[in-house]
């Protein structure tokens, strides 16, 4: 009896993401998974970023504020909505560009659920690099969604630089304009004098009053990164290829930034807030507004994070005698080791680099009310 030829196996190679040549004007991504805050999370991601403000340490100052309990961070919050986006937005792409009118809304809660869903509003063609482009998106992220509490927790654009699939594929430019979405800072109102009792569990000095504009806050601690970053990226489901798959990088290394894997973006976003946060965070009730932000240089694993905060401009907070806004600008850095270099702002041997920037609105407590 002769013996049958097997069939020959099946190869299907899977295309995950979206490459250039795939958005189109108006297209809308409800993105996979969600993600529920569970204890760990925020643990995980609230402790890592070296955050200090009471709301995400200690549930009985967070409840006499008029919350339900400790709150997540704008940084944590930001880092589980924005990974949801990277499969559908960014698995292929080359480098994060800019966070733009970035907004804050209700309060997130240990077991609140964040779903995430982005709007494309526009892809601009490289001149220089014909296998690239831009891509600017919105997003909103909702928790909670059919539940009596469902609300908007955060709405932001950015700008994605993203390869092609096709180098052959002819991709024309457009642009649409953003949505309006409604996403207003939830403020608790103001519990009287009593709070003055807890001023202890804060900086004595990060209130309205402290901060004078003009001034520039180099804050003390520094954190360094390591290959835990990897890790971390994937407990948050962010996909994207440039900071976890280093062969990838290696088949081709001039085609990725420094030719090594890339700290994903959000992880120096909220360190930059976490070591901001006892000299500027601590006295605050929320982050109102981040209009603009971007990552100046890559963070790589064994880089060391620093930050420093300019005070820009104050202003009364509308309808809250209790409180003052405050405009900065918040900025990330580390140093590298250069031979011979020499300057004001590294000690010798060493140059300063600037990793990120971000242009930031916080509501703050006035001394007068609080303390």
């Amino acid at each position: 009896m002769a013996e049958e030829t097997p069939e020959p196996t099946k190869i299907i190679r899977k295309k995950t993401g979206n490459f250039l040549e795939d958005f189109q004007p108006g297209q809308i991504f409800r993105h996979k998974g969600g993600k529920t805050i569970t204890e760990g999370l925020f643990t995980t991601f609230t402790e890592f970023a070296m955050t200090t403000h009471p709301f995400a340490k200690n549930a009985r100052y967070a409840r006499a504020y008029g919350f339900d309990g400790m709150v997540c961070p704008p940084g944590v919050v930001m880092l589980v909505a924005f990974s949801q986006t990277v499969e559908d937005i960014s698995e292929n792409a080359r480098a994060n560009l800019e966070y733009i009118d970035m907004k804050f809304g209700a309060p997130v809660y240990i077991g609140d659920t964040i779903e995430v869903e982005t709007k494309v509003l526009g892809v601009k063609c490289s001149k220089s690099r014909p296998n690239l482009g831009v891509v600017h998106v919105q997003s909103t992220a909702r928790k909670n969604i059919g539940a009596n509490d469902e609300a908007i927790v955060a709405t932001w654009q950015r700008k994605v630089q993203v390869y092609k699939g096709d180098d052959d594929a002819v991709v024309e430019d457009f642009l649409i304009d953003a949505d309006e979405i409604d996403c207003e800072l939830f403020l608790p109102p103001y519990a009287g004098p009593g709070l003055k009792d807890l001023a202890h569990l804060t900086s004595p000095d990060s209130y309205f009053e402290d901060l004078e504009v003009g001034s520039r806050i180099e804050h003390s601690r520094g954190r360094t990164v390591t290959d835990e970053h990897i890790a971390m990226t994937a407990i948050l489901d962010n996909t994207s290829q440039v900071h976890c798959n280093q062969y990838m990088i290696d088949l081709d290394p001039k085609q990725y930034v420094g030719g090594q894997l890339i700290v994903f973006g959000g992880i120096p976003f909220t360190l930059c807030l976490g070591l901001s946060c006892p000299d500027v965070g601590d006295n605050t009730l929320g982050d109102v507004l981040y209009t603009t932000g971007k990552h100046t240089a890559p963070l790589q694993a064994g880089d060391t994070v620093f930050a420093a905060t300019q005070i820009l401009d104050k202003c009364d907070y509308p309808g809250r005698e209790d409180l003052g806004l405050v405009s900065t600008r918040l900025f990330g850095h580390k140093f590298v080791r250069e031979d011979g270099h020499t300057s004001d702002d590294a000690p010798d041997g060493w140059k300063k680099v600037q990793i990120f920037e971000l242009d930031r609105q916080i509501a703050v407590k006035r001394r007068s009310h609080y303390a």
